[in-house]
């Protein structure tokens, strides 16, 4: 049977944007944090580590190449759709691709942010992006598509099958004797504590979320392996005001744990992004390795799903999922591995609310 993507006539990808040159570096960062009163010192600190890779983020790359897969995969499995690009923070800017999108004619698009988490950077921030997009395109006296962003796809086969197989491959490269005993450090983007207080229908759903998949991927691993690892959630890229908690620990003090009672090898899994940017390349390949080695503990990195084939077909799976549901059809298989049932797909008003002032946003209920 012929896949029916309608009421659909388009799907665009929603991500974060990343410098491409050096010039870029300060002005991407200044987007990033305008408004938030990020201090100096961090701006530059994390400047430098976008110097240290010749000014330029991997991010857009892996975007283009996962957006050229999603498009391969729709082609190849009937699905007739154009696909779209656009970002928050860098060119393509979600403005600039919702006015080729207004255009190109097209009335309603199904919408992938490469954040698989509830949070408010992870969901309704994109969601207030998307509305100012759609508002500054009607400005101009176009008639903007609507956007449905489709679910949170953190327990989507998809997803945790790609990262299963990639915590299999990184323990297979620690040493045959420091293996059985491994430490799993699950790693994700730290945000402040209220944040994750805030997040999803009834709150604390950004480390409940990823809690699921950790525990998924470890059960995972003993039925392949035979070994239960012993594992922890930990963070990265803290940013923001020092007196602001945010979610501990950060995954270098986790190591210096580690070390301290014994254990034998690690393999960090970065379950928190989706692609090799720069919290992975830096934080973890660079700033996490480095630690590691000054502390003799042998260490592995997992991939991410990037563009694992798995992951790729997932997004047509989600779109179509998505498409049946809208159209009112009966039997909709939402699919979802782990102890969480398959997310939401219009978020609640009250959820992952902007921290500093309400802003309008698509993709949700009434208030």
């Amino acid at each position: 049977m012929q896949p029916d993507p309608t009421p659909y006539d388009a799907f665009l990808l929603v991500s974060f944007g990343g410098p491409e040159k050096p010039d870029d570096v300060v002005p991407f960062l200044e987007n990033v944090t305008r408004g938030r009163g990020i201090p100096r010192e961090r701006l530059a600190e994390v400047g430098e580590h976008y110097f240290q890779f010749g000014g330029r983020s991997p991010i857009n790359d892996q975007n283009r190449a996962f957006l050229a897969a999603v498009a391969e995969d729709f082609a190849g499995n009937g699905v007739d759709l154009p696909v779209y690009w656009g970002n928050r923070n860098w060119d393509p800017y979600l403005t600039d691709t919702v006015r080729r999108m207004a255009q190109d004619g097209v009335r309603r698009a199904a919408v992938l942010a490469t954040s698989a988490y509830a949070s408010y950077s992870g969901c309704r921030q994109y969601r207030e992006d998307l509305a100012a997009a759609v508002a500054a395109v009607a400005d101009e006296g176009l008639t903007p598509p609507r956007m449905d962003k489709l679910r949170h796809y953190f327990n989507h086969p998809g997803f945790m099958e790609a990262m299963v197989d990639a915590t299999l491959a990184a323990l297979a490269d620690l040493p045959d004797a420091d293996r059985e005993g491994a430490h799993l450090v699950f790693v994700t983007h730290s945000i402040p504590e209220s944040m994750n207080e805030g997040s999803g229908p009834r709150g604390g759903a950004y480390v409940e979320q990823h809690l699921s998949v950790a525990e998924e991927i470890v059960e995972r691993v003993r039925t392949e392996t035979g070994r239960r690892h012993r594992h922890e959630l930990v963070y990265c890229s803290r940013s923001g005001a020092p007196h602001v908690p945010w979610l501990e620990p950060d995954v270098n003090d986790h190591l210096h744990a580690l070390a301290r009672h014994g254990h034998p090898g690690v393999v960090v899994v970065p379950i928190g992004f989706v692609s090799d940017h720069m919290e992975v390349v830096y934080d973890l390949d660079t700033e996490a390795a480095s630690t590691a080695e000054k502390l003799g503990l042998p260490f592995a990195r997992a991939g991410t799903a990037g563009l694992d084939p798995r992951f790729v077909a997932m997004v047509r799976d989600l779109l179509l999922e998505r498409a049946a549901g809208e159209r009112g059809d009966e039997g909709v298989v939402r699919a979802a591995e782990g102890a969480l049932p398959p997310s939401w797909d219009v978020c609640p008003a009250t959820c992952c609310p902007n921290p500093r002032a309400p802003r309008p946003a698509l993709a949700q209920e009434d208030a």
